[in-house]
């Protein structure tokens, strides 16, 4: 029997995920949880084969719950399921050692094919985002990049991308004081003072495309 854990804050999508994937003979979903702490603890107690996240979970994003998912528990696969278009975050999640990255307007067939390439073990590069999970293999950013936490890896990435502090903190669940304050923190270790020299190390760093 094939495991998967869902998080998702909205009651209704781990409903509806539940639904399409336990059609699939073999498959069960062995826990749902709502934000992204309990993702990693509970991924950490069922050892499921495939964790789906949203990108936005209250106390620890989508990305950063992956990365920790990913160090303590290598086989494990990761899908990031989110509402969020965008290259820069698909980028992120692979960073973070997910293999598949889905909008959730997408078909459920695509959502079935993907998680069917991670229960074997296989990066999910069908979808539209297939351009940023090669870019991601192969990826090299210097000792510079290592000085940022993931959290602020994230904001820099962001701010780069030209997404405002309330855009960025309704993404990562934080309130603009502390999304400031990872920003202001990131220029400091990275002694840049403008958001031009931000995108400028950002393409340096393959952060963001040119």
């Amino acid at each position: 029997m094939k495991r998967i854990l869902i998080a998702d804050d909205h009651t209704a999508v781990r409903s509806g995920l539940r639904a399409v994937l336990e059609q699939r003979p073999g498959w069960e979903v062995v826990a749902e949880v709502a934000d992204g702490k309990r993702a990693f603890e509970v991924a950490f107690e069922k050892r499921p084969d495939v964790v789906i996240l949203d990108f936005s979970l209250p106390s620890m994003t989508g990305v950063e719950a992956a990365r920790l998912i990913k160090m303590s528990l290598p086989e494990t696969e990761v899908l990031i399921f989110t509402v969020h278009e965008s290259g820069v975050l698909a980028q992120e999640a692979f960073r973070a050692g997910a293999r598949a990255y889905l909008v959730k307007s997408d078909e459920n067939k695509l959502l079935l094919t993907a998680v069917e390439a991670l229960m074997a073990h296989r990066s999910f590069d069908s979808g539209r985002f297939s351009a940023q999970l090669r870019r991601s293999k192969l990826d090299g950013a210097g000792e510079e990049h290592r000085k940022l936490s993931p959290r602020e890896q994230l904001v820099v990435t962001l701010v780069a991308e030209g997404r405002s502090n309330k855009e960025i903190s309704s993404l990562l669940n934080l309130s603009v004081k502390t999304t400031e304050a990872h920003r202001a923190t990131a220029m400091q270790k990275l002694k840049i003072s403008s958001v031009a020299g931000l995108v400028r190390y950002a393409v340096r760093t393959n952060m963001i495309e040119p």
